[in-house]
């Protein structure tokens, strides 16, 4: 009996560790804390796990899939209603209607096919919700993003002909490369392109993504463990 306890009590330490590590983080390039959104990402993770980090008091959830997100959270949103989720995993066009029915912000759009499905069901649904458009920084061709050259045409087409909400850009750098440099990157883009946001940053390099002005990271092992403990 005493086992989920102790994963109730991991789970709630291991989120206030990562809080205060962001706050560390962030003073020390001189932000404040309060301008860094932490998403808990609670992919392959059920209730039970997701339980004691909303407990402890969290609201910001991020999942990778579409179907797996409405399998588990309509059940969590009613019990804890002010719970805030985001997609931040690849967007398939036929799972749009859903997406926007369930989450509260995407930050996956990566090409014009997804930004006008997008738009089109967000007005089906009279949705406003904020975007991020993925930048593939490391041009790899197995993952989602939009290329860094097509990224502007690609903005431009979702704020000034979609009118979307273009809240900043995302990224997720090549495991096998500094991901000082794609972060330093995507700044420098988000900045020419006029966007303040930037969702970037993961377990292993968050604090540096906040280094370079993150305003949204993605922490999923560190605060739930491992992944294959779910």
């Amino acid at each position: 009996m005493g086992q989920p306890s102790e994963m109730t009590d991991d789970a709630a330490g291991r989120l206030g560790e990562v809080e205060a590590r962001m706050a560390i983080a962030a003073r020390a390039a001189g932000h404040d804390p309060a301008d860094v959104k932490l998403i808990a990402v609670s992919k392959t993770f059920q209730a039970g796990a997701i339980l004691p980090v909303l407990k402890a008091g969290h609201r910001l959830f991020g999942e990778n899939r579409v179907q797996e997100a409405k399998a588990k959270w309509p059940a969590l949103k009613a019990e804890f209603p002010d719970v805030e989720l985001h997609l931040i995993g690849p967007l398939q066009s036929n799972k749009t209607k859903e997406a926007v029915e369930l989450f509260d912000a995407i930050h996956s759009i990566d090409r014009p096919k997804i930004a006008r499905a997008v738009s089109e069901e967000m007005q089906r649904q009279s949705k406003r919700l904020p975007l991020f458009v993925q930048v593939n920084t490391g041009e790899e061709p197995q993952k989602a993003g939009v290329l860094p050259k097509d990224a502007a045409a690609l903005v431009a087409l979702c704020r000034d002909e979609l009118k979307l909400d273009v809240a900043g850009l995302m990224c997720i750098p090549p495991l096998e490369e500094e991901a000082a440099v794609h972060f330093a990157f995507l700044a420098k883009l988000a900045g020419e392109l006029g966007l303040r946001g930037l969702s970037m940053g993961m377990s292993e390099d968050f604090e540096t993504a906040i280094a370079f002005g993150a305003t949204h990271v993605r922490v999923g092992s560190a605060i739930f463990g491992s992944r294959g403990q779910a």
